[in-house]
C-alpha cells in the first residue's frame, strides 16, 4: 500500500463512505451488539498543533527531535481506555452472541492472570495485550458494528491528550495538579484503577495520562517527530519493533506522563511467556499497557478499511 493511500485511509477522505458517516459530529455511545456493553465516543476536532516539545520544556525526551507543526483530521476518540469488559467480549466466544465471519481469530488464552489482581470486570482497563491483540479487537469492533475504528496515530494521540494547550501537561506547565487528573506512581499503589474516575481533560477524555499505556499506529522513530507529514502524519512501522506508545502508567514517574512523552515497546515485555514461539497476542510482563480507539469522522469505503486490516495486521503480528 502506499504511503499516500494510507495517509487517505488515516483522514478517511474517500468518494464513496460507510452509512455510519452520517452521523452527527458530537458524542456518542457504541453498545457492541449483542451485549449490554458499551462505550462512550467522544468527538475531537481537528486543527494544527504543535506534535513534540519544546527543547527547553522540563522533563522532555532527548529522543523527540524539534517540535513540529502539523494538521488533523476530524475523528472521535474513546473517552476512556478499552476495558476488560470490552475486551473480554472479543476474547470469549461464550460473550459474543453475533457471529462473526470465517477466520476472524480470537485471543489465546492468558498461561497466567496477567492483571496481576489488580482487577478485571467493572470497569478496569484491559491490559497485557500486544498492539497485534489491539489491532485484533478493532478488526472485530469493526466486523461487529459496520463502523471503522482503529488505534490512533501518536499525533492524534497527542493532539487530544493536549486538548488545546501548549504546556508541557494538559492542565499546565507543571505536574501540580497531576493526582486530580492520572493514576501514576505518587497515587496508584502500584496498579492500575478502575477508568474514568479521576478528571478529564478539557476536551472529555479520562486516563490521557497515566493509568495504562497505550498502543499507537506508530513506529517508535528515535528522530521523533522531525520527519512527520504535515496533513495526518504517521509513522509507518517498517519493522516488528519497537512500536510507540503514549501517556505513562501507573508505574511512572511524573515526567513520563507529560504530553509529548514516549515509551518504545521492549520485547523483554514477553519474557515470561513460555510458549515457542512466544505468543503474539499477549506481554507477559506488560500489566501496565492497554490501548483506547478512534473513528475517523470521514469513514473509509469497506475495501479500503479491509484492505487496512490486512495490511496492518500482516505488519504487526507478533509485534510486542
Amino acid at each position: 500500500m502506499t504511503k499516500p493511500y494510507m495517509t487517505l485511509l488515516l483522514s478517511g477522505l474517500f468518494s464513496q463512505v460507510v452509512v455510519a458517516q452520517t452521523q452527527a459530529f458530537q458524542a456518542y455511545t457504541q453498545q457492541i451488539p449483542g451485549t449490554d456493553v458499551s462505550f462512550k465516543m467522544v468527538p475531537i476536532k481537528g486543527g494544527s498543533f504543535i506534535l513534540g516539545s519544546p527543547e527547553n520544556e522540563k522533563g522532555r525526551n532527548n529522543d523527540e527531535g524539534p517540535a513540529k507543526e502539523v494538521q488533523l483530521s476530524d475523528f472521535w476518540m474513546g473517552a476512556t481506555e478499552v476495558t476488560f469488559d470490552e475486551y473480554d467480549i472479543y476474547m470469549d466466544a461464550e460473550k459474543d452472541k453475533t457471529p462473526v465471519p470465517d477466520g476472524m481469530t480470537r485471543p489465546s488464552p492468558p498461561y497466567i492472570d496477567l492483571t496481576l489482581g489488580m482487577g478485571k470486570a467493572g470497569g478496569f482497563p484491559a491490559n497485557s495485550m500486544s498492539q497485534y491483540g489491539a489491532l485484533m479487537y478493532c478488526k472485530w469492533l469493526y466486523i461487529k458494528t459496520g463502523i471503522f475504528y482503529r488505534l490512533p496515530t501518536a499525533a492524534e494521540w497527542e493532539y487530544a491528550c493536549r486538548a488545546g494547550t501548549v504546556t508541557a501537561f494538559p492542565f499546565g506547565a507543571t505536574a501540580a495538579q497531576l493526582k486530580e487528573y492520572a493514576w501514576y506512581k505518587d497515587n496508584s499503589e502500584q496498579k492500575y484503577h478502575k477508568v474514568g474516575q479521576l478528571k478529564p481533560n478539557a476536551w472529555g477524555l479520562y486516563d490521557m495520562l497515566g493509568n495504562v499505556e497505550e498502543w499507537t499506529l506508530d513506529q517508535y522513530d528515535e528522530n521523533g517527530v522531525a520527519n512527520a507529514d504535515h496533513q495526518d502524519p504517521w509513522t509507518q512501522p517498517t519493522a516488528k519493533t519497537p512500536r510507540l506508545l503514549k501517556g505513562g502508567s501507573y508505574q511512572d514517574e511524573a515526567p513520563l506522563l507529560r504530553s509529548a512523552a514516549r515509551l518504545k515497546s521492549d520485547p523483554i515485555w514477553n519474557r515470561r511467556d513460555p510458549q515457542i514461539p512466544k505468543s503474539s497476542w499477549w506481554n507477559a510482563d506488560a500489566p501496565f499497557v492497554g490501548f483506547r480507539i478512534v473513528r475517523p469522522v470521514k469513514q473509509p469505503t469497506p475495501e479500503a478499511a479491509e484492505q487496512f486490516f490486512e495490511e496492518t495486521i500482516a505488519k504487526y503480528k507478533g509485534a510486542r
